[in-house]
This record gives C-alpha cells, sequence and structure tokens, in this order.
C-alpha cells in the first residue's frame, strides 16, 4: 500500500470513512462526510448498509455485501489511502469480517472505531456475529475507540454508569487491544457530563455542561468523525479528542429542527 507520506505533496488531508447511510442525512456517511469538509478534510467513503431513516427513526436496514464492501475498500485504499480512518456502523459480520481483512492487509494508520451497536432511535445496527467480530478482531486494530455508556458495558461486561466506571471500562478496552479509548458520557444523568479518555497511561475526564436541545441526531457520527479528521491533520490523539469534543458541543448547540422528531445536529454551521 502506498502510504501518505509516499505520495508526493497533497493538497488536503484525506480521511476515510466506512459506515452506514442515513437517508436522513443526519448521521452515518453523510454527517462524516460534512465533517471532514467543514475541517478542511477530503473524505472518502466505503458503504457498508443502507438505512431508510429520518428525524423520527430507522425503518429499514438493507445489507451491502462483503464483496462490496471489500471492492471499495479497495479502490480507496489502494489510490488514494487515508490520513486517518472512521469505523462506523458496519450491520453484519461479513462487512466485519472483510473490513479486518482490507485493515490487516494495508494497515491505514490511525483507525478510529465507533463501535455502534444501535441507532439512538434504538434500532438493532449490528447482528451478534458481528459484534463478536468487533470486540475480538478489530478492536484490537484501533487506534482510537470511541463507545458510548452501552457499547462500553456490552464490550467489556462491566458496568459503566460513572465516571469511576467508565475509567475501569476505558482500562479493560485498553487490555483488549485498543491503544487508546474515549468512553463518552453523553447518556449520563444529570447537568453535568464527563467523557473519560485513557491513552494507557493517564487517565484524562473531559467535563462539560449537558447543551439543552432536543435536536442532536448525529451527535457519536459527528465526535467520532471530527477526531478522525484533526488526526488525519496531524493533532496528537489527546488534542484531537478535545478540539472534536469542542467542535460537537457547538453542533450541538446548532441542532436543526427539522422533521418530526428529533433533528440533527449541525457540524456544517448551516443553521447559523
Amino acid at each position: 500500500m502506498t502510504r501518505p507520506s509516499d505520495a508526493g505533496a497533497r493538497p488536503v488531508p484525506v480521511a476515510l470513512t466506512v459506515a452506514g447511510s442515513d437517508s436522513g442525512g443526519g448521521a452515518g456517511i453523510q454527517a462524516d462526510l460534512k465533517t471532514f469538509t467543514r475541517l478542511g478534510v477530503y473524505g472518502t467513503s466505503v458503504v457498508t448498509a443502507v438505512t431508510a431513516q429520518n428525524s423520527k427513526g430507522v425503518g429499514m436496514v438493507a445489507e451491502v455485501g462483503d464483496a462490496s464492501v471489500t471492492a471499495q475498500l479497495r479502490a480507496v485504499l489502494e489510490d488514494i489511502p487515508p490520513d486517518a480512518t472512521k469505523i462506523g456502523m458496519l450491520h453484519a459480520a461479513a462487512n466485519v469480517r472483510a473490513l479486518v481483512a482490507q485493515v490487516r492487509l494495508h494497515r491505514p494508520p490511525r483507525l478510529v472505531v465507533d463501535p455502534v451497536l444501535r441507532s439512538s432511535s434504538g434500532a438493532r445496527l449490528l447482528d451478534r456475529e458481528g459484534f463478536d467480530g468487533v470486540r475480538d478482531a478489530l478492536l484490537p486494530l484501533a487506534f482510537l475507540i470511541t463507545p458510548n455508556l452501552d457499547e462500553a458495558e456490552a464490550l467489556t461486561g462491566e458496568t459503566a454508569r460513572t465516571p469511576d466506571q467508565m475509567a475501569s471500562a476505558a482500562r479493560r478496552l485498553r487490555e483488549m487491544g485498543a491503544r487508546n479509548v474515549l468512553v463518552k458520557g453523553g447518556h449520563l444523568e444529570g447537568r453535568r457530563l464527563v467523557d473519560v479518555f485513557f491513552d494507557g497511561q493517564d487517565v484524562i475526564r473531559f467535563a462539560g455542561e449537558r447543551i439543552e436541545n432536543a435536536h442532536r441526531h448525529g451527535t457519536g457520527c459527528v465526535l467520532s468523525a471530527a477526531v478522525t479528521a484533526y488526526l488525519a491533520r496531524g493533532a496528537e490523539v489527546q488534542s484531537a479528542v478535545a478540539r472534536a469534543r469542542v467542535f460537537t458541543r457547538r453542533a450541538i448547540r446548532n441542532g436543526l429542527p427539522l422533521g418530526q422528531g428529533i433533528g440533527p445536529c449541525d457540524p456544517v454551521g448551516i443553521g447559523l
């Protein structure tokens, strides 16, 4: 594989997103590419599933087969190798296996794994065998993993409902193979929220007041995409996480009241 550093002077950093699409435009591939563009990064993509969803929820998920996922990955990795890669919704075990095979072959740098299990409306987005593959095969390849509380609990088997428990889960995820861990605290109770970052040495707690805006669909996607974009631009991981949190909180404040349900957060600023 041609590494970014070997490809000559690039006009712009490149980030790859591997995820499902959102027909409502608030999450998934659509949110990732908006975030990459807003942060000055050229975005490439691999679609793993097509969802029929809007502000009210997910109506249907159609799997993109592993042969297509493999072909998309090869097309991008062999010609436009990314400076950082985000892995989001994979949906099925075959897609997890296809992705792991290509990651092991091409070794794209700075792999950010957002282990999406369910949509914000509760729809299941990864089957059981696929979850096992993410935990056992993909997690050890991750430069950074960014689970929410439910995902951290599912991956570790530990309770993660307080900052101390989140720190314990982060340590366990590091033991399971992830190089860096960010456990997101958006589902904590109360007005003050904490995200916990662990790099193998230091536990860092990022705290902030809850932003009272109901229109926040896609928040997790935007955060992991923003981290990926900052990594692609050369930021160190702790700085990338800190800057991505600021970016995402701004996107939540700018959330758009579109549709009849929960509207999207706005990483582009079109609602300003």
